[in-house]
């Protein structure tokens, strides 16, 4: 491999939010998305949201460059329950830049690992973040 891949840190302060994201006691729907500052390879917060739907998270995602999010959903099973499984998505976007693509997938796993997330879903296109699409993907998880 001529390029060696670029794995970058997770910011500290994001390891913080992201520990207390995971231990939040809220019952809405809210997103973490995160971006790479290309200049100091550091895996930074981009925005953070409460209360909002899968469809109204897609449109919070550029079209053109990748994203990272930890998404909480309250998730109604069939019989019933309800549960708030926390979801990590890769945006990809078809179009992005190669260096940024490699960039982005070379530092996705650290990110997991880091946020110790299990239930983790890509999107090559940010049309495709739909609640039907995050339902589909959590029914392979009960």
């Amino acid at each position: 491999m001529s390029e060696s891949l670029v794995v970058c840190d997770v910011a500290e302060d994001l390891v913080e939010k992201l520990r207390k994201f995971r231990f939040r006691k809220e019952t809405h729907n809210a997103a973490i998305i995160m971006k790479i500052d290309k200049d100091k390879r550091l895996v930074v917060l981009d925005e953070e949201l409460e209360g909002i739907s899968p469809d109204e998270l897609k449109d919070e995602l550029p079209e053109r460059q990748p994203r990272f999010i930890v998404y909480s959903y309250k998730y109604q099973h069939d019989d019933g329950r309800v549960s708030y499984p926390l979801c990590f998505i890769f945006s990809s976007p078809v179009g992005c830049k190669p260096e940024q693509q490699m960039m982005y997938a070379g530092s996705k796993n650290k990110l997991v690992q880091t946020a110790e997330l299990t239930k983790v879903f890509e999107i090559r296109n940010t049309e495709d973040l739909t609640e039907e699409w995050l339902r589909e993907k959590l029914g392979f998880f009960h």
